[in-house]
């Protein structure tokens, strides 16, 4: 017999919506610059601090395998598949209450759909954010990077100040 009660719970894919808008502004500024840029062209937005510059990311973080052949696309997909599963499974579990831990899982499934849309499509993940400083530049990245580093931060945090333990039995410790 099923749980209705259970059923009817609040969750946390209610944060669903930040996902789908994160994934929204991620493709609309990508599909921006790869319309507006040429390959590797850069325009300054804040002198000796930050450009815009366009540029095909075949890897990972920091281009991490991206001269690899080929078979990384594949791979970084289904891994990003695959955790996304696993966070959708995580959020449809966790009560709607526990807001730090599905609002991480909400950024970091923005995040992975949104490369993982630019490898199924292009073959390549599409970066532009290029922060600099005296010579020294940070790799190129995109709204999608932005919002999995703030998630894995979120997450992180989380597990460092984790209190759920008095939001769902009433704050008893003892």
């Amino acid at each position: 017999m099923p749980d209705f009660a259970h059923s009817k719970r609040a969750t946390g894919l209610r944060f669903l919506w930040l996902t789908l808008l994160l994934f929204v502004i991620d493709q609309v500024t990508k599909i921006w610059v790869a319309g507006e840029f040429e390959l590797y062209e850069s325009r300054v937005v804040i002198e000796g601090l930050f450009n815009f510059t366009y540029v095909h990311n075949y890897g990972a973080a920091f281009s991490f395998l991206s001269d690899s052949g080929g078979w990384q696309r594949w791979l970084f997909t289904a891994i990003a598949i695959a955790i996304s599963v696993v966070l959708l499974i995580w959020m449809r579990r966790n009560p709607v209450g526990l807001w730090r831990q599905n609002l991480a899982f909400a950024l970091i499934l923005a995040g992975a759909i949104g490369n993982v849309a630019d490898r199924l499509m292009y073959g390549y993940v599409i970066d532009f954010f290029d922060v600099h400083y005296q010579g020294w530049h940070w790799p190129a990245f995109n709204v999608a990077d932005m919002a999995i580093t703030i998630g894995a931060a979120l997450m992180l945090l989380e597990a460092f100040f984790d209190n759920r333990r008095d939001k769902l039995d009433g704050g008893d410790k003892s």
